[in-house]
């Protein structure tokens, strides 16, 4: 009909508060992962003589080599034990206070944790950055997970992939960020580390100010507060001239669908035998991610430049450079996404970081005769930050909003959370011990994590572009009933839930109540 051709056609279009939304919680929240990931590079000598001159005023001594090792991993480490924290309590956070509020009241963990650091040094307390850093950490765990859970949820279907991906944008340009304010003509000399640390409340301040401003998840309004009235004054809100009506009746369809809408824990995700291949495919594309080797690649860039006989004063702008190809990447990926789908972005930037991860080893075992393979190992470490940024960066949160219902998702994010952070942890903790044991080879590792996740993708993870929430669900309940040929579908015990009148009576006056109200 005419009018649907209308709702269809409008859908479509990104309206300016979405675009709002996704910049603001992106710039507040997202953005300050990238930046702590890579703020600790250029300071590392300052804050080591920091702790030493400590040291010696406390003591009387200074640290050995040892001690000063020690102190400095746990400062840069304990960074990724504050976001598994973070990513273990997102869940019950979301539930309570909602996606916006979580973001909104999130925000305070920042200005403690930039205050601790910005007067770590007036006060002479080395455990004051430590604690900060663990701070940033829990706010970047949280963040990562509830800022593409709004975004997946506020978003029409036919923009999810699009808006999803805003958050991985940020990261790179806060990696950018970081790697600019550490030169040295700017925050990169030795007076200027306890600011530099501490910037992040600017646009965490900022986010305060605009953000509450917006209206929380229509989703999460109606599924969970049941509260119809809120949800079309935040839909009317999101979507200029559409419809809203089909979207709110696909949100009820999705609510009786729900045994119950009681958010599940983990334990109950994990024993949940309708979504386990979902729950199979969110673990191993975090685990994947981490895996990939790109916080080896992020860590010890300079490292490789070196090796590769660029003159140290260049090289941080040459890692400088790295973080320009990370925002381009990011967004050849976001604008993308919509017309490619999810799965060729994430099967071809597995495979390409897969491919250029053998390139370095090749290339590092070769230029002692061939001079010129030290520039291919460039272009290798080129390689695989465009692969991860154009499609594992940002894809694996969006696709585990996606995968998932309601009432499955936060317990979703926080497996996917807490896995992620772990594989951070785990590599940033190997990579040494593998790059001295193994040498150039331990690249071939990453290579086969990377090719084994394209290839995982390939064979399991349906395309849910465009797709329902519901429709997706369906797609995966195929592929069990085709697995265990299953006579029930879970459609089959939709339709039969339905002909029980389950949640009739509800569902009526929910339709009375919504005609009513949309014009």
């Amino acid at each position: 009909s005419a009018e649907e051709n209308m709702s269809v056609h409008s859908q479509k279009h990104l309206t300016n508060s979405l675009l709002a939304v996704a910049f603001i919680s992106s710039f507040g929240s997202s953005m300050l992962y990238g930046y702590n990931l890579a703020v600790v590079n250029s300071p590392a000598l300052y804050i080591k003589d920091f702790y030493n001159r400590t040291a010696v005023a406390r003591n009387g001594t200074s640290l050995n080599e040892e001690a000063l090792t020690l102190m400095y991993s746990l400062t840069v480490s304990v960074f990724a034990i504050g976001g598994l924290l973070g990513s273990l309590i997102v869940g019950m956070l979301v539930t309570r206070f909602g996606r916006k509020g979580t973001i909104v009241k999130t925000t305070v963990l920042v200005f403690i944790a930039g205050t601790l650091m910005g007067f770590s040094r007036t006060c002479g307390s080395p455990e004051m950055i430590i604690i900060g850093r663990f701070i940033t950490g829990v706010h970047s765990g949280i963040s990562l997970s509830v800022v593409p859970m709004y975004l997946g949820e506020i978003a029409p279907k036919n923009l999810r992939g699009f808006l999803g991906l805003v958050p991985s944008i940020f990261i790179g340009t806060g990696v950018f960020t970081a790697q600019i304010l550490g030169l040295n003509e700017l925050l990169g000399k030795e007076e200027h580390w306890p600011l530099f640390l501490s910037v992040v409340v600017v646009p965490t301040f900022i986010q305060l100010l605009l953000l509450p401003w917006f209206p929380e998840s229509p989703r999460y309004l109606l599924i969970e507060k049941h509260n119809i009235h809120a949800t079309i004054t935040a839909l009317k809100w999101y979507r200029s001239k559409s419809n809203i009506q089909s979207e709110i009746e696909e949100m009820q369809e999705e609510q009786r669908s729900l045994s119950s809408v009681e958010t599940l824990s983990v334990w109950e995700l994990l024993q949940d035998q309708s979504v386990r291949w979902q729950v199979l495919s969110v673990v191993v594309i975090n685990i994947g991610m981490q895996l990939s080797g790109i916080d080896a690649i992020w860590f010890y860039t300079n490292d490789i430049f070196e090796k590769a006989g660029i003159p140290p004063p260049e090289i941080q702008y040459t890692t400088a450079g790295t973080g320009v190809i990370e925002i381009i990447t990011g967004l050849i990926g976001c604008f993308t996404i919509e017309r490619l789908g999810r799965r060729p972005l994430m099967i071809g930037g597995f495979s390409m970081m897969g491919l250029c991860s053998a390139g370095i080893t090749l290339a590092l075992i070769l230029q002692t005769n061939l001079s010129f393979m030290r520039y291919i190992s460039v272009c290798c470490v080129v390689g695989i930050i465009a692969g991860f940024c154009i499609g594992p960066a940002g894809v694996p949160f969006l696709i585990t909003a996606e995968l998932f219902k309601q009432s499955h998702r936060p317990a979703a994010y926080i497996v996917g959370g807490s896995l992620n952070w772990l594989s951070n942890f785990t590599v940033g903790f190997v990579f040494p011990f593998l790059q001295m044991s193994a040498g150039a080879y331990c690249y071939l590792v990453f290579a086969a994590v990377c090719v084994s996740v394209a290839t995982y993708v390939y064979i399991v993870i349906p395309e849910t572009k465009n797709k329902t929430f519901l429709e997706i669900s369906h797609m995966f309940s195929k592929k069990e009933a085709v697995l265990e040929t299953q006579g029930l579908t879970q459609l089959d015990q939709l339709k039969l839930k339905k002909m029980n009148g389950y949640g009739g009576l509800e569902h009526t006056s929910l339709e009375l109540d919504s005609s009513s109200s949309v014009p």
